[in-house]
């Protein structure tokens, strides 16, 4: 039978999104027992968040003052050495998994899994690759544990309807001479978070400058949408890093999906291959992003955004 350890990611005091969704992958394995391991200096609210995901069995919880920021570094030796009673373990295919889990496979002497987008067996996933252009099988090897990445924008959240048993678990920690922790930088915002909003306008290079991202801005408030961004308009420096949709940043899956002034490079093109439905506009009718566009205007982005806005009143 499979047992399956999964690691919650989370802020400190609330549960991410990806946790369901990351349960939902570990669920299509027949049969398997799973668990979900929390990580943190106070484990309390987020534990009890995890037990309501349907199909949890146990809650496992490592509280250490070294475990209140999510250093890879740390974090990885309390995986890996909890890892030994388990034939899977998964964390999300986001910035925090793409950190942590490498880390683990390594510890553990496996080859990871990245980015598993479907289950065909106990050790045999579908996975994207060539920016997400092509769909390849892969297969784990039987004896050996699985340590994989799941990709969340491929999953829905599993229900909260549980009430599975939290205990407390124990494994070596040791600060790492190589990295420590000095703070951490990031944008506040009342819009709805990027990889968990429903509806999402992002921006392209075209728009300029970062005070014309404005129009963006403006849109999406009338949405209630997130507020994602190009490669380009962040190298551009027109928004922070953190906005970044594509291979390179963040994959998202919203029902709505808005890109304003995006050629539609491969590698934003996968960041956005699971949204519900991709409206574009741009003034080049021969831009990429068409050819995935359900809908698609060719106009001046600074003359219909602002209409539009102003049509949303």
């Amino acid at each position: 039978m499979s047992k399956i350890l999964i690691i919650a990611e989370h802020d400190g005091s609330s549960l991410n999104a990806s946790a369901a969704k990351t349960v939902a992958c570990a669920v299509s394995i027949s049969g398997a027992e799973i668990d979900v391991l929390v990580l943190a200096s106070d484990a309390t609210s987020v534990a009890a968040e995890a037990a309501k995901i349907d199909g949890v069995g146990r809650v496992l919880t490592i509280e250490r003052t070294e475990n209140e920021h999510a250093m890879a570094a740390v974090l990885a030796p309390q995986v890996a050495a909890l890892a030994a009673d388990y034939s899977h373990v998964f964390g999300p295919s986001t910035t925090f998994g793409r950190d942590l889990m490498p880390h683990v496979a390594a510890l553990l002497g496996v080859n990871q899994v990245s980015d598993i987008m479907s289950v065909e067996g106990t050790h045999t996933f579908k996975r994207p690759i060539y920016a997400g252009n092509a769909i390849v099988t892969v297969e784990a090897p039987a004896q050996s544990i699985v340590v994989a990445t799941v990709r969340i924008a491929s999953y829905q959240s599993v229900g909260a309807g549980n009430s599975a048993s939290i205990q407390s678990a124990d494994a070596p920690v040791e600060l790492p001479s190589h990295t420590r922790y000095v703070d951490l930088q990031s944008g506040s915002s009342d819009r709805p978070d990027l990889q968990s909003a429903a509806r999402v306008v992002s921006g392209g290079r075209a728009l300029g400058s970062e005070e014309n991202f404005s129009l963006i801005y403006a849109l999406a408030d009338k949405l209630g949408a997130g507020v994602g961004a190009s490669r380009a308009a962040v190298d551009a420096g027109y928004v922070a890093n953190e906005m970044q949709v594509g291979q390179t940043g963040k994959i998202i899956a919203p029902d709505l999906y808005i890109a304003i002034g995006i050629s539609g490079a491969i590698q934003h093109l996968t960041g956005i291959k699971d949204a519900g439905t991709i409206v574009a506009i741009n003034k080049d009718e021969d831009s990429p992003i068409f050819e995935v566009a359900d809908i698609g205007l060719v106009a001046d982005l600074f003359s219909v955004v602002p209409e539009l806005t102003e049509a949303l009143d």
